[in-house]
């Protein structure tokens, strides 16, 4: 407890005390100047900017992540050969640092040299086009796979979980009845683990409305700002700009839109679950 008070409770305290002040982050001789960084965040169109970049990334690898993540869960699921060796291969990104998984891909999408603009050139195309980071309508995207590429497996692990918990005399039940696979899936196998469904997307969600990492390693917010999430500008504002006390109402606002959108969708989520 003392230790929650002391590194959570106290900096969020802080950090609510220095969004209404024009502190720099160095000099504590601060002035007092009310809602004016509020106002300052809303008006300067940066939070619309990131708020928008955050729930497009929020979305894609909430959904693409969970779908890849329950699939490959389903088939693991199954007596097949080697399903120990698959399971770890899967989950073996998850285990690997931020900072790894972005330099490593960094390398992936260099144009030309990198690993899939080699594999362009092999087959007769121009490698040297392929820049996914450097092209603002895509950027995005590309840092949202990489999250993929690491966060499936931490999901797939949970699904897993979830369908061995499922009894497997309800689906020979379903078999003798004549159901098909699908419909052993969409009507038994989907209900039952409703409840793991719902962890896995609330915890996705909570990690795409947090995303920094890979906008920072690998693009820097670049292009433009096609890739600068809530959490990017909060950094930005706070380390290079300066301005500590506005980073802080940054950090207030985008406390405010987590909370706001993980609440809901856990609302809807458990809803959901009860209908089912």
């Amino acid at each position: 407890m003392a230790f929650f008070l002391i590194f959570w409770i106290y900096p969020v305290l802080q950090l609510f005390y220095y969004s209404v002040t024009d502190f720099n982050g160095i000099n504590y001789d601060f002035d007092f100047v009310g809602m004016k960084n509020f106002l300052k965040v809303l008006d300067n169109g940066t939070l619309t900017n990131s708020m928008k970049n955050t729930l497009v990334y929020a979305v894609f690898t909430v959904v693409v992540s969970n779908v890849i993540g329950i699939a490959v869960a389903m088939i693991l699921n199954t007596k097949i050969r080697f399903k120990g060796l698959f399971r770890t291969c899967a989950y073996f990104p998850a285990l690997f640092s931020a900072i790894v998984v972005g330099f490593i891909w960094s390398y992936v999408y260099m144009p030309g040299s990198g690993m899939i603009g080699n594999l362009l050139t092999l087959i007769g195309l121009d490698g040297t086009l392929f820049n996914p980071l450097g092209n603002y309508k895509t950027a995005l995207y590309a840092i949202a796979i990489v999250e993929v590429w690491k966060a499936f497996g931490t999901t797939m692990i949970i699904y897993l979980a979830g369908l061995q918990t499922v009894d497997e005399s309800l689906l020979e039940a379903g078999r003798i009845d004549g159901c098909t696979e699908w419909q052993l899936i969409r009507k038994i196998k989907l209900p039952l683990i409703s409840s793991t469904i719902t962890i896995n997307v609330i915890l996705s969600v909570i990690a795409g409305l947090k995303a920094f990492d890979y906008s920072f390693i690998m693009t820097n917010g670049g292009p433009g700002k096609s890739t600068k999430t809530l959490m990017f500008q909060v950094y930005e504002t706070a380390f290079t700009d300066m301005k500590m006390g506005r980073a802080s109402a940054f950090s207030v606002l985008a406390f405010a839109f987590i909370i706001i959108i993980t609440v809901a969708m856990l609302f809807y989520l458990n809803k959901k679950e009860v209908e089912l």
